[in-house]
């Protein structure tokens, strides 16, 4: 018996028409036998679940930097609840769960350390710009397992690719994982905004918090059953005018007071100036830079400053402060050993 082949048929009597099935999955750009226990969507979550920039996620800031408590998120952390949200979604629309799980795990694999700020960084400095949803897509196709790559689905690959808000899916399970990302970003970032004592219910209009809940909780609670409710057998992923208008109400507030504020930002011009020297360090000295990112230039023919940005966007926090305090800050001189 052929478990996957199985799964396939079920998938067609339970799905929404409008679903992604995966026995009509466009496949891979290389071609492989399919697996007979899992469908191809997901082969593809575990692929990214189990690579390393899924791991490194773990030591990426979300919104604030470095900050000093155990109950913050990081990027990891944003990963995993955007995944349950969209999930929750998925599931009351009879949508693709798997390909929803891959998509929302493999949204952020390129994202750069410190944040948006290393991304802003990133951009300012390397002649080609930086985006993280395109570097997500480089690391999935190319840099992941020694160059090969996860050679994931092209509905994966689409997902992960049009996630950012000016996006468009082409499924429907790409499109929840676009609006999952905000709900999930604008509920816990405010969430972590509270606990740090930079921002308070009360610093919403009382309008917006009629309309869209009192507490976080509430506004998660409207966000995801409205999306239900408008979306329900509908060629489409989409929020009412309302709701949807408040919600954007409510994340320009979050730029007015969290995303852009003095206190959770002071220490970005720092981050950012520290990528940047390094950026110009490895552009001068590649030969410093990883093995597997030198292997790039001189094996693979990738240009000096791709694979520099490559280098760095991978790089965690910690390790690319370490690279810096190693770099360019003097150390100590110590007497030879003995002496």
């Amino acid at each position: 018996m052929n478990i996957r082949e199985d799964m396939e048929q079920r998938e067609m009597g339970l799905l929404s028409p409008y679903a992604a099935h995966s026995s009509r999955s466009g496949g891979r750009v290389r071609l492989e036998d399919e697996c007979d226990v899992r469908t191809c969507y997901q082969r593809d979550r575990d692929r990214i679940l189990h690579c390393k920039a899924f791991r490194r996620l773990k030591d990426k800031t979300q919104v604030f930097l470095a900050p000093q408590g155990d109950h913050y998120r990081n990027r990891l952390t944003h990963t995993l609840e955007v995944s349950q949200i969209a999930r929750t979604m998925a599931k009351a629309l009879r949508l693709n769960e798997d390909l929803v799980e891959a998509i929302a795990l493999g949204h952020d694999l390129g994202h750069t350390p410190f944040g948006h700020a290393g991304e802003r960084a990133l951009n300012e400095i390397h002649p080609g710009g930086f985006a993280h949803h395109e570097q997500s897509i480089r690391v999935v196709q190319i840099l992941e397992k020694n160059g090969e790559g996860l050679n994931l689905t092209v509905e994966t690959l689409d997902g992960i690719l049009n996630h950012k808000t000016s996006g468009k899916p082409r499924t429907l399970e790409g499109q929840l994982v676009r609006i999952a990302d905000k709900i999930a970003y604008i509920h816990h970032d405010m969430d972590d905004a509270q606990r740090a004592g930079i921002f308070s219910e009360d610093d919403l209009p009382v309008t917006l918090r009629m309309q869209l809940g009192y507490t976080t909780r509430e506004r998660l609670n409207t966000f995801v059953h409205d999306v239900i409710e408008n979306s329900l057998d509908k060629p489409s992923i989409r929020m009412s005018e309302e709701i949807g208008t408040g919600m954007r109400e409510l994340r320009a507030q979050m730029f007015l007071n969290v995303y852009e504020n003095k206190t959770a930002k002071r220490e970005e011009g720092k981050a950012m100036h520290m990528l940047k020297e390094l950026y110009r360090y490895y552009n001068q000295y590649p030969e410093a830079m990883s093995e597997e990112y030198r292997s790039l230039i001189f094996e693979k023919g990738v240009s000096k400053a791709t694979a520099v940005v490559d280098y760095l966007s991978g790089m965690t926090d910690q390790y690319s402060m370490e690279k810096f305090r190693e770099i360019f800050i003097p150390r100590g001189w110590q007497l030879a050993q003995g002496r």
